[in-house]
């Protein structure tokens, strides 16, 4: 079989490293998170006006992920020939690049993102709906991988680093308040540890591990794009 090389492991770079604390506002004897008039509305209440099941992209996010580790581990070479990201067959195969997010190459690399995707994308789906965040999640994933390939087109990718990074970003700016314990024991603002994983990244370029480091920074990026675009509507209220 042919030698394949895995990318990705925000979990291992910061997941296992992570904790996450945020605050509440209550305002009006009624918790309001949301700089938004109708704060409870978005992406909560279907078109028919009743309230959907309390199901979230997250928690289907990282159940598919559990699903197809284990394809991978019964079906490897259908799994990296037509789900993980390929810089040589991506041009034929261009649902890579959304299906290699979800695809894990051993269980301590799910296990981390899986950590990861349960403390920073359950908070940012919590601030800004469903759809957003699937949105976030989902761009980042793509522009992390692009940046992956420019820097080295060759190998296979897989795991769900550079969207998870992206999620990190986002909400570094619309929820600067947000706490995270370094080894679960140093507490740093979220920005001090985007600030601090960026500059892991940039610096362990060239290593020669495993690390999609350039998909970690390049996912990044463009959550943090988002938060700029998203922080006036979203921000917490503080009074």
């Amino acid at each position: 079989m042919e030698a394949k090389e895995f990318f990705g492991g925000a979990g291992r770079a910061s997941a296992g490293r992570l904790s996450l604390k945020a605050g509440r506002q209550r305002e009006g004897g009624r918790e309001d998170r949301w700089n938004d008039p109708d704060p409870w509305d978005e992406d909560r209440i279907s078109s028919s006006g009743g309230f959907r099941l309390p199901v979230t992209y997250s928690g289907m996010i990282l159940a598919l992920c559990v699903i197809l580790f284990f394809v991978r581990v019964l079906a490897p070479a259908f799994t990296f020939d037509y789900l993980a990201l390929n810089p040589a067959t991506v041009a034929s195969r261009p649902w890579t690049l959304i299906t290699h997010m979800f695809i894990h190459a051993d269980m301590g690399h799910l296990f981390f993102n899986m950590l990861f995707l349960f403390f920073f994308g359950m908070e940012l789906e919590n601030r800004v709906g469903e759809s957003k965040f699937l949105q976030i999640f989902i761009i980042s994933g793509i522009v992390g991988a692009v940046g992956q390939m420019a820097v080295l087109p060759a190998g296979s990718m897989v795991g769900a680093s550079g969207a998870l990074f992206g999620v990190m970003g986002c909400l570094a700016v619309i929820a600067p308040e947000i706490k995270v314990l370094l080894f679960f024991v140093i507490p740093l603002s979220i920005r001090a540890a985007v600030v601090l994983f960026a500059v892991i990244d940039f610096t362990m370029m060239g290593s020669g591990d495993s690390i999609a480091h350039m998909a970690h920074i390049t996912g990044l990026l463009a959550g943090l794009a988002f938060g700029g675009m998203l922080k006036d509507r979203y921000r917490y209220r503080y009074r």
